[in-house]
């Protein structure tokens, strides 16, 4: 473990501030501009459209009655401080996990003020094909499997190990 936080993945953690702030400003904006289901196309196979999502992603649980908010708010604040534990674990230059965790901790606490705040996530941005639309997401949401795609790529990637240490060890 690193002896301080400066030498451990909590330095990468101005990317948890700079993922809520975007989140939130971005919400902040829709809810103050846009009345529930408006929408404005910005290109032929995207708008900005703002829905409220109950449940979590793609919907799920939306309608299992209101139990789901808290069980998203215990997975949000969970995963978050155990990822912050990992964060102070690792090397500050384990950029590609620490990027991954941050970028996750920062959409799930974006999220969770939702859930808290309204009591659903404020989701905007609408992707479609013809009448075929993709549920619509969020700048948390898009962080979070971002965060999500970097560790499952982390996972297959070996770093070489500094200056002849796998030839000490053969």
């Amino acid at each position: 473990m690193p002896s301080s936080w400066k030498e451990s993945g909590l330095r990468w953690y101005w990317v948890v501030v700079l993922v809520f702030i975007a989140d939130q400003l971005s919400k902040q904006w829709i809810l103050a501009n846009f009345d529930l289901y408006e929408s404005i196309k910005l290109l032929p196979v995207f708008n900005f459209t703002y829905v409220r999502n109950y449940g979590a992603a793609f919907s799920f649980l939306s309608d299992a009655g209101g139990w789901q908010r808290w069980l998203f708010t215990m997975v949000a604040v969970g995963f978050s401080t155990l990822l912050t534990v990992w964060l102070r674990k690792q090397s500050s230059g384990m950029w590609r996990l620490n990027l991954a965790y941050t970028l996750v901790i920062g959409g799930a606490l974006g999220n969770l003020i939702d859930r808290l705040q309204h009591g659903f996530v404020v989701d905007f941005l609408d992707f479609y094909w013809n009448m075929s639309h993709f549920p619509a997401f969020n700048i948390a949401d898009s962080a979070i499997c971002i965060g999500a795609g970097l560790i499952i790529i982390d996972s297959f990637i070996t770093e070489s190990k500094p200056n002849g240490e796998d030839a000490a060890k053969g």
